[in-house]
């Protein structure tokens, strides 16, 4: 049961009210100014700039409030499935750790946000959503114009494998490696993960020794049960994870319900962290440091 939740219900719509309000008014400025012409321009500037503040106020209360819904709601689930949790709204990875996994290029706009540490049945990891964009320039006869398009929205985590990989290996969907290595495009014995994943590797031998069959199947059946594409990277001892689905984690919906079955929608996101330890056996002694 999440404490307290009919009184976010009634903040989430008293924002969402607001939101409401300032972008009717806006659009009867509008229409005042097509239908009322010199007379129009008066009220376009007055009910416009009242929609406007109204309208940013109701985004800015929806926004204060998301944060703390998830800071309220995240603090238990956390503490249920993570050890040693922590969880920060405010704060993600940093650019180091967001482009040490050598399967995003750098951004000409950066921001993270939520902020995930801890560990699961031994295996330590931090995670939080990325959103990276690149600045675009476009020259038209009415000038020039700077746009920002996003590449990658979505969620990254930094698993410890326990074992010194030998080379690096990425196994990435619709994706290549944004750092120059010695890098060999490796096929696989499974005819569908070549499809779905292009695997490159600085020594081959290592990549078969550890994208075995049984693991390959995991990463499929992984791939299967997250949207977007999917990126692997094993570099020196830790698995990074990206998953590009255009989507941020743990957020409330605007203008869309708010019941109990938030609480489930949080809980399946935390337990990706345990598809991945699970699924892909990061706990077992076969990873384990020599």
């Amino acid at each position: 049961m999440i404490e307290n939740l009919d009184e976010y219900i009634i903040a989430k719509a008293k924002s969402e009210k607001k939101i409401i309000i300032g972008g009717i008014l806006v659009i009867l400025g509008v229409l005042c100014l097509v239908f009322l012409q010199e007379i129009g321009v008066f009220l376009l500037i007055g009910l416009g700039a009242t929609g406007v503040i109204i309208g940013g106020i109701g985004f800015n209360d929806f926004s204060k409030l998301s944060k703390s819904f998830k800071s309220k709601v995240l603090t238990g689930l956390v503490d249920t499935f993570v050890d040693n949790g922590r969880f920060d709204p405010h704060s993600g990875l940093s650019q180091a750790q967001v482009y040490s996994t050598e399967f995003v290029k750098r951004a000409d706009r950066f921001h993270t946000e939520d902020f995930l540490q801890g560990s699961m049945e031994g295996v330590e990891f931090v995670s939080s959503d990325v959103k990276l964009e690149e600045r675009h320039v476009e020259h038209t006869k009415n000038g020039t114009r700077t746009y920002y398009e996003t590449y990658f929205l979505g969620r990254i985590f930094i698993f410890e494998f326990n074992k010194d990989f030998d080379g690096y290996l990425q196994v990435l969907e619709r994706a290549r490696p944004t750092k120059k290595r010695s890098y060999k495009k490796v096929k696989l014995e499974s005819i569908q993960f070549n499809k779905k994943f292009k695997t490159y590797a600085t020594s081959e031998h290592s990549a078969f020794y550890v994208l075995t069959p049984h693991f390959m199947e995991a990463l499929m059946k992984f791939e299967q049960k997250n949207k977007g594409n999917i990126y692997f990277s094993f570099l020196g001892s830790k698995l990074h994870i990206g998953i590009n689905n255009f989507r941020d984690t743990f957020e409330l919906k605007m203008f869309s319900k708010l019941n109990e079955g938030i609480f489930e929608e949080f809980k399946r996101d935390l337990l990706v962290i345990k598809d991945v330890v699970t699924e892909l056996k990061l706990n077992n002694n076969i990873f384990k440091k020599e």
